[in-house]
C-alpha cells in the first residue's frame, strides 16, 4: 500500500496524483482535504482542514523549523491524528507527500519511507531541508537537463527527474473547428490563470487586449470562466499566456503550444525559478512581470517565433509512467523490482515515449 498526500491549494497537486494513481500497480490511498475525485480507484481519506477560526494560535512555525504547526490548533491535531491512524491501521510501504513537510515528517517518524514531491525555488529553509533530507527519493517533475543548480549533492543523488507530466499527455488533438467570430486575423491567445490565485487584474487583461487588436483573447480562471477541460482551447490557441506553476506549464507543454510565461509571486520564488529554467532552455517566451500594453504585440510575436517544438524536452510524454514506476519500485519488498517481482527500472528523464493521463 502507498499513501499519497495531496495538498488542497490549487489543482496541480491533485492532477499529478490522479495521473500517477492511474499508472501504479501498487494500491494507492489518497489523503487530502479535497473531495475524492470521481476517477480515483483506491481508498481516499478525507482529512480535516488545519485552517479556520483558531489559526491565530501561537508559534505556527515551531520557532522557524516547520511551516504550519500552530499550538493548540484543533484542526491540525485532528488532521495529523487521521494520518497517523491510517498509517497505524494499514502499515503502508511508502508515503508520497505532495506537498507537506509536516506530513512527510510524521510518516517518517512512524517508520514509513517517504517520497517528497520536489519544487523549484529556494528550499534552503530549515523545514524544506528537513523534508528533503529525510526523503528516500525526491520526485522532480522537470527534466534533468534543466536542474536546480543550488541543490546540495545529496538531494541531486536521490532526485528522480521524470520530466513534467499532465493529465493531457498522449491525448489526441481535437478538431478545434472554426475560429470564433470577431477574430480579424484568426490568431488566438488563451490566458490560462488556473485556480491557485493570480495577480492579473481585469484592467491588465483589458489593456493587453486593446493593444493587440489582431488577436482574440480567451480567459480561463481569474476574471474569466473556469473549465474543467481546457484541452480544446490549449490546442486551438496560437499562443498561451500563463503563470509558471508546474501544472500550467505542463499543460502548455502537452499541447506543444507556444507560450508566454509570466511568473507569479509564490513562497520560495518557485515560479520565478521555473521561469528561469524555461528561458534557459529556450522553451517559452518569459517575462518577469506583466508586460506594458505597448509591449504585448512584440511579446506575442516572439512567442510565435519561439514555437512549441522544444516542449518535448520539458515534458517527454511519459512522466507519470516514470513516477509510477518509481513508487512501485520503492514500495516493493525488494526495491530492485516492482510489486510483481520483476525488474522495473525507472528510465532517466529525456527518453521518448508517451501515454495518457486523461480522466477515465
Amino acid at each position: 500500500m502507498i499513501g499519497y498526500y495531496v495538498h488542497h491549494q490549487g489543482k496541480g497537486h491533485l492532477h499529478r496524483a490522479r495521473c500517477i494513481a492511474q499508472r501504479t500497480r501498487t494500491p494507492l490511498t489518497g489523503l487530502s482535504s479535497l473531495p475524492r475525485p470521481d476517477d480515483w480507484d483506491g481508498d481516499w481519506i478525507r482529512l480535516p482542514l488545519d485552517t479556520g477560526a483558531d489559526t491565530a494560535a501561537a508559534d505556527p512555525t515551531a520557532h522557524g523549523r516547520l511551516h504550519w504547526v500552530p499550538r493548540h490548533h484543533a484542526g491540525l491535531r485532528s488532521r495529523m491524528a487521521a494520518v497517523a491512524d491510517w498509517i497505524e491501521r494499514t502499515a503502508p510501504a511508502l508515503l508520497v507527500s505532495d506537498v507537506s513537510v509536516e506530513v512527510a515528517v510524521l510518516a517518517r517518524l512512524m517508520g514509513v519511507p517517504v517520497v517528497v514531491s520536489a519544487m523549484r525555488g529556494d528550499r534552503s529553509d530549515p523545514a524544506h531541508r528537513l523534508a528533503y533530507d529525510l526523503a528516500d527519493a525526491l520526485l522532480a517533475p522537470w527534466p534533468a537537463a534543466l536542474p536546480e543548480s543550488d541543490w546540495p549533492q545529496e538531494w541531486r543523488a536521490k532526485a528522480q527527474h521524470t520530466g513534467a507530466f499532465s493529465r493531457h499527455d498522449g491525448r489526441p488533438r481535437p478538431d478545434t473547428g472554426p475560429r470564433p467570430e470577431g477574430s480579424a486575423t484568426g490568431r488566438e491567445v488563451l490566458l490560462l490563470l488556473g485556480a491557485g490565485g493570480a495577480e492579473v487584474t481585469e484592467a491588465d487583461l483589458r489593456t493587453a487586449a486593446e493593444a493587440t487588436p489582431g488577436w482574440n483573447w480567451t480567459v480561463l480562471g481569474g476574471p474569466g470562466d473556469w473549465s474543467d477541460d481546457p484541452w480544446p482551447l490549449l490546442c486551438r490557441a496560437d499562443v498561451v499566456v500563463t503563470h509558471a506553476g508546474q501544472n500550467a506549464v505542463a499543460e502548455c507543454a502537452a499541447a506543444r503550444t507556444p507560450a508566454v510565461i509570466v511568473p507569479q509571486s509564490r513562497p520560495h520564488g518557485e515560479q520565478h525559478a521555473t521561469a528561469r529554467a524555461l528561458a534557459a532552455g529556450g522553451l517559452a517566451t518569459v517575462r518577469d512581470h506583466w508586460p506594458e500594453p505597448r509591449d504585448w504585440p512584440g511579446v506575442l510575436d516572439e512567442a510565435v517565433r519561439t514555437g512549441g517544438q522544444r516542449w518535448d524536452l520539458w515534458a517527454p510524454g511519459d512522466g507519470a509512467e516514470r513516477a509510477a514506476r518509481l513508487l512501485d519500485r520503492l514500495a516493493s519488498p525488494d526495491p530492485r523490482t516492482g510489486p510483481d517481482g520483476h525488474a522495473d527500472p525507472v528510465p532517466t528523464s529525456g527518453a521518448g515515449g508517451s501515454g495518457t493521463c486523461a480522466s477515465r
